[in-house]
């Protein structure tokens, strides 16, 4: 059984986890933390959220205001171990109620081109190809849903 909590940036669960995805993203795109660290910095964060399985942790979480209607969700990551269980997937769904509680109407997120399943999850949740609004070219893929 998946549950979900709500937390914040502070919780030393999702800096462990947000740890590890920094790691896996390194190696999907062959790069070093330090190139990314100033976009990937979570800090101050109220919007925070864990999964835990049968009370194991197992994914983390969390959204940004991008404007006045508008989150940005981020730091997504799961456990390779507890991938395909739904907990991803649950995450989303979570993060976007949490959303529409604070008054917001549409979701943005980036994702990147050497995740296909994260792409093909997000897609699967009603998620749609948006243009870039981070101004970045390469592996950067943008998606946005009306909530």
């Amino acid at each position: 059984m998946i549950t979900i909590i709500r937390t914040n940036s502070d919780n030393p669960d999702f800096q462990k986890l947000t740890s590890k995805l920094d790691i896996e993203l390194c190696r999907i795109y062959n790069t070093q933390p330090e190139d990314y660290e100033e976009y990937n910095r979570i800090t101050d964060l109220k919007t925070v959220i864990l999964a835990y399985f049968n009370d194991e942790l197992v994914g983390c979480g969390c959204f940004k205001q991008f404007n006045g209607t508008t989150i940005e969700l981020k730091r997504m990551y799961v456990d390779p171990a507890f991938r395909g269980k739904g907990a991803a997937s649950a995450m989303v769904r979570e993060l976007e109620k949490w959303g529409i509680e604070l008054g917001n109407s549409i979701a943005v997120l980036e994702t990147g081109t050497g995740q296909p399943e994260a792409i093909s999850m997000y897609h699967r949740l009603g998620y749609s190809d948006t243009e870039n609004y981070l101004g970045e070219t390469g592996h950067s893929i943008c998606m946005k849903k009306v909530l």
